[in-house]
């Protein structure tokens, strides 16, 4: 296979030549546009004062990012400071090589880093590295950087404790000629490439640059849109994705030859497929349901605001909006199953990490881009909010949550306090705010609380409970116990997912564990009131995830105001389930997580088996019917996610594609 005379863009610099003879040689039109060069920042008197500071032992532990900024920081400070010395003090302090490229400009002059970060080098990478046994707690972390700073890097050494300095020892500009750049943006804007392949993230950042000066930005944007895009690797992957830009492919290797090779094999699908997604986009939104009949009395919502992330599949879907394809999220998505959540959570407790807004925000990043799944939702916990009510709350190994003065009779909800004073839960809305900013702004955040009765059963259990027997004797006491509990319990929750949505929250989700122990009766008597309470004083038409696991029976009495998307656990198929619920309310879910223990075959079949019940009808939200699972192989839940993306292309056949190319 190959380009088959397909029109290929390229904004490498460096190896440009190289580049212009691959994409001939597979058989590409070549339009390759050189989009920077480096330009080393002269004089460069802070690179000089960290030389001197890494002599005299100020800065113990120093990140060389690029080869080409290890060469420029030499340069920079040979003719002020002894060069053999400098090199000497580096081979004594902790030097941490992003990648071979530092470590061999490094070897260069003798020098072997302490350590090298595994591919792809990402900052992810290299901040797990230091989780794996550089402690740099309370000490100084130089990083040489390299174009703009890596603010996620810095936020994720201060979160360990670290002091980090950065140094800038070059810059990128435009290359001295722009005409080629000028002409390859100008042509993406017109439609007139197939393909992208790049390189660099700062070839993403110059490249809008470029356009934002040539007033071409939209245009830019919805031509790149048309286009099929391949990045060599995660870093660039990442820039675009920030920059709101689709990636279609990435090369097994970070590398040039894989880039083109790989690129013209799957060079016919991928602009197909694109511009199919980009066609289906773009024209009207309407659908039809699985038996082609128009939706049930379905009048989609109205975006709330602005934001970005209210245009994206999972916000579209929660209003009832046809879809281009199937949303996908996964219930603790960012947990244990997960090496980089492991690495971080071995640092601290688990009440330590909740109360760290930028670790959290670290780790739900992390997994909506290992995953590619499209939405995020804030890591925290269902109990913290328990605290400042007047719980003693622990986490214990091997028991899970603990209450250690739990409520059992109406005297004792004498001192379970109001929610007051909302910051004292300042540490979750600085989670929301933080992961905001750190995610893409095409992808929605989600924010939650437990529900009432789930939060009520742990705080008269003591933690969890097979009977609810405790729980059970107070609700029916019929002492005033039971509805003193609730009111304050949503009192508080509505304030807490207000300001969860206030800080930057699109969508909130309520757990209600527990609420399979009850029939639909005592769930109508002694829990849907306050529900509806919550549902009523959430602010007005932020969609409203109500996710119940345990007992279908309970289906139709969640769906709360038509903003309201219901959660369904796996002990109902699908179809039976959206029909009790009704078909003017969207739905989430609802995989068996085991499913995610067996195999990509099996995986994948589980995935198109649930689609073909939905069918073609708005409003459905892929999910598993509870959480992830400790014992996921994490590279099962990236198949889910990739089965679902593919199956659900809606075309003008079968509304499903068969993914084949994977």
């Amino acid at each position: 296979m190959n380009f088959s005379g397909l029109r290929v863009a390229s904004l490498e610099s460096r190896r440009a030549d190289d580049m212009v003879r691959l994409i001939t040689k597979f058989g590409g039109e070549a339009c390759v546009s050189p989009s920077m060069r480096e330009v080393p920042i002269e004089p460069n008197r802070p690179a000089i004062d960290f030389a001197y500071r890494v002599i005299t032992g100020e800065i113990p532990i120093v990140i060389f990012m690029t080869g080409v900024g290890f060469r420029y920081l030499l340069r920079a400070t040979e003719k002020h400071v002894d060069p053999q010395r400098f090199i000497d003090a580096l081979s004594d302090i902790t030097t941490i090589a992003r990648g071979p490229k530092p470590a061999s400009a490094m070897k260069e002059v003798g020098i072997q880093a302490t350590h090298r970060v595994p591919e792809p080098n990402t900052w992810r990478d290299l901040l797990r590295t230091i989780d794996e046994g550089i402690p740099v707690a309370n000490q100084v972390v130089g990083i040489q950087e390299y174009g703009v700073t890596n603010t996620s890097l810095v936020a994720g050494l201060e979160a360990r404790g670290a002091i980090p300095e950065t140094l800038r020892v070059y810059g990128w500009e435009y290359p001295e000629d722009t005409g080629p750049l000028e002409e390859n943006v100008k042509a993406i804007a017109n439609g007139q490439r197939d393909l992208l392949l790049l390189t660099s993230a700062h070839q993403v950042v110059n490249m809008l640059r470029m356009a934002d000066s040539l007033n071409l930005t939209d245009a830019l944007r919805d031509g790149l849109a048309q286009t099929a895009i391949v990045s060599i690797g995660p870093t660039t992957s990442d820039m675009l994705r920030e920059s709101d830009i689709h990636v279609d492919m990435e090369p097994s290797h970070p590398k040039m030859g894989h880039l083109v090779s790989e690129s013209a094999r799957e060079a016919t699908g991928l602009v197909e497929k694109r511009r199919a997604e980009y066609q289906s986009s773009q024209s009207s939104r309407v659908s039809v349901s699985s038996n082609g009949e128009a939706p049930e009395d379905r009048q989609p919502l109205a975006a709330i605001d602005d934001h970005p992330s209210q245009s994206s599949l999972f916000m579209m879907a929660c209003r009832g909006e046809p879809t281009p394809r199937t949303p996908i999220w996964l219930m603790r998505q960012a947990g244990r199953y997960m090496q980089e959540y492991r690495s971080v959570r071995s640092q601290q407790t688990f009440l330590e990490l909740c109360a760290n807004p930028t670790l959290c925000s670290e780790v739900m990043c992390t997994a909506v881009d290992r995953l590619g799944v499209d939405a995020a939702i804030i890591f925290s916990d269902l109990l913290p909010i328990l605290v400042p009510m007047g719980f003693d709350l622990e986490f214990v190994k091997g028991d899970g949550p603990v209450i250690h003065n739990p409520v059992r009779t109406a005297a004792d909800i004498d001192r379970v306090k109001s929610l007051d004073n909302p910051q004292d839960l300042g540490f979750v809305y600085e989670t929301v705010r933080q992961t905001r900013k750190d995610l893409p702004a095409s992808i929605p955040l989600i924010g939650f609380a437990g529900a009432p009765f789930t939060l009520a059963s742990y705080a008269i259990e003591g933690g969890g409970s097979k009977q609810y027997a405790a729980t059970k004797q107070l609700m029916r006491a019929d002492d005033g116990g039971w509805a003193a509990l609730m009111d304050r319990l949503t009192d508080a929750i509505i304030v807490y997912l207000n300001e969860q949505i206030a800080a930057g929250a699109q969508c909130v989700q309520l757990f209600d564990s527990w609420a399979g122990c009850l029939s639909a009766a005592d769930y109508t008597r002694f829990v849907l009131p306050w529900m509806q309470r919550i549902i009523a004083g959430v602010t007005p038409g932020v969609p409203l995830i109500n996710f119940a696991t345990g007992n279908p029976e309970l289906l139709p009495l969640l769906r709360g105001d038509r903003r309201t998307v219901v959660g369904v656990d796996w002990r109902i198929d699908m179809a039976s389930a959206w029909k009790r619920i009704g078909h003017d309310i969207s739905v989430q879910g609802n995989m068996d997580p085991t499913v995610l223990l067996t195999d990509p075959k099996t995986i994948r079949a589980a995935a198109q088996d649930l689609l073909d019940e939905v069918g073609n009808r708005p409003g459905h939200i892929f999910n598993l019917g509870h959480g992830v699972m400790q014992m996921t192989p994490v590279e099962n839940a990236i198949e889910l996610v990739r089965a679902v993306q593919e199956l659900s292309v809606r075309d003008d056949s079968s509304g499903s594609s068969d993914g084949s190319h994977h």
